[in-house]
């Protein structure tokens, strides 16, 4: 089974650095072609919150394909139906159409929905005492394509240009392209379909089908698991509500594509390089301190950005750095403490509504982000998405265990 799970790892990480670049490179673009359509700055939060409920929309339905058919047909619907989001997202830029441009990003978070089932995908065949790393590798997998995506505006845009559509549009050709060879990377390599190998396994323990109604009732009565996914969730709706405003934020002051995607870029790697460091803490130092470091880490992050002037970058690079790997802690440590703290029979629909509650909480906060940055300022929008994750700290010295 060592093997075999090394392979599978390989094979997820491999798929990441795919949807990494696809899927990154689109949301500073997303924002900014909303903002230039709608020509208004309290709207331009609507693609990412489009995304966010993409993802949402899709974590159930993935959740059941991988109980139906395994992770291979649950991470290539996801992947294909991002290579239709980037193309219909092309098409609405090009024509300025504000349905057909939400309507892409909608799809084009059903990728990132993927990446998300992925992590899960890295742990069916881990043992107790590496989940939290193995979950990392898959995550840290995204790092690479995740960095790279943003700073491909500018040549991707060059690429648009040259083929007489709108410059920002340029990141959603990359995403289609390499959200289609993510696909072709699981449907060849992921074999044996980690999922179905688990459960072929150990039979005793093979999952139950569940509803999510089922699995969010025993979450709501299992004090672990509902902090786990309340980690997870508090987590997503700090990191999406600052990080899609900044690009706006910088916007202010006509700072370059090329500075506001190194930005973006610094973000990213705070979220993804450092993955396998936070996932080897949380085995070592348990999950509920590893989320206490993410709340503390995202505290600061939005102390620090709250107070950059929008042509900062050195300072928002930081700000931004630290929210994304305050982000990783809470990630990481709350998906393994929820696969833990929930009873084998429900794992697999748990871990859909993890993802549902998860998207769901970042597209609320990326729609508030707008309005707030659009009514109040940058500053205030930091000082807003403090507030929950201050919360969930308070929370978490009230926890029993580590």
């Amino acid at each position: 089974m060592i093997k075999e799970q090394a392979r599978t790892v390989k094979v997820l990480a491999s798929a990441q650095v795919l949807n990494g670049l696809g899927v990154a490179g689109t949301v500073a673009a997303g924002s900014l072609l909303v903002a230039s359509i709608t020509d208004s700055e309290t709207l331009a939060g609507l693609a990412q919150t489009s995304s966010v409920l993409g993802a949402a929309a899709l974590a159930l339905p993935l959740a059941r394909l991988t109980a139906k058919g395994g992770r291979r047909l649950a991470l290539s619907v996801g992947y294909i139906a991002g290579v239709l989001g980037s193309l219909f997202a092309i098409l609405g830029g090009t024509s300025e159409n504000l349905i057909l441009m939400l309507l892409g990003t909608f799809l084009v978070g059903s990728a990132a929905a993927a990446g998300y089932q992925a992590r899960f995908a890295a742990i069916d065949l881990a043992t107790d005492e590496t989940r939290a790393k193995q979950l990392s590798f898959v995550v840290w997998g995204v790092t690479i394509g995740a960095v790279a995506g943003p700073n491909l505006m500018e040549p991707s845009g060059n690429l648009a240009e040259g083929l007489g559509l709108p410059r920002l549009v340029g990141p959603y050709l990359i995403s289609a392209v390499t959200l289609f060879l993510a696909t072709l990377v699981i449907q060849i390599f992921l074999r044996p379909d980690p999922y179905q190998l688990a459960a072929k396994m150990n039979t005793s323990k093979a999952e139950v089908k569940r509803s999510t109604k089922l699995a969010l009732a025993h979450i709501k009565k299992n004090e672990r698991a509902l902090f786990a996914i309340l980690s997870i969730a508090i987590g997503h709706i700090a990191m999406v509500s600052v990080m899609v405003m900044t690009p706006v934020h910088m916007a202010h002051v006509d700072v370059t594509l090329t500075i506001i995607g190194i930005v973006i870029s610094i973000h990213v790697l705070g979220m993804y390089a450092f993955s396998p460091i936070v996932g080897s803490l949380s085995d070592r130092l348990g999950r509920v301190t590893s989320i206490k470091i993410g709340v503390i880490t995202l505290l600061l992050s939005t102390l620090i950005s709250g107070f950059a002037a929008a042509d900062d970058a050195i300072t928002l690079g930081v700000g931004l750095f630290l929210l994304g790997l305050g982000w990783s802690f809470t990630l990481i440590a709350g998906s393994a403490y929820l696969t833990e703290s929930v009873d084998p029979d429900i794992k697999t629909s748990a871990q859909g509504a993890s993802d549902l509650v998860m998207n769901l909480s970042g597209a609320g906060g990326g729609a508030l982000a707008g309005v707030i940055i659009g009514t109040l300022s940058y500053g205030w929008l930091c000082f807003f998405a403090a507030i929950p994750v201050l919360a969930l700290g308070l929370w978490s010295f009230k926890l029993k265990g580590k």
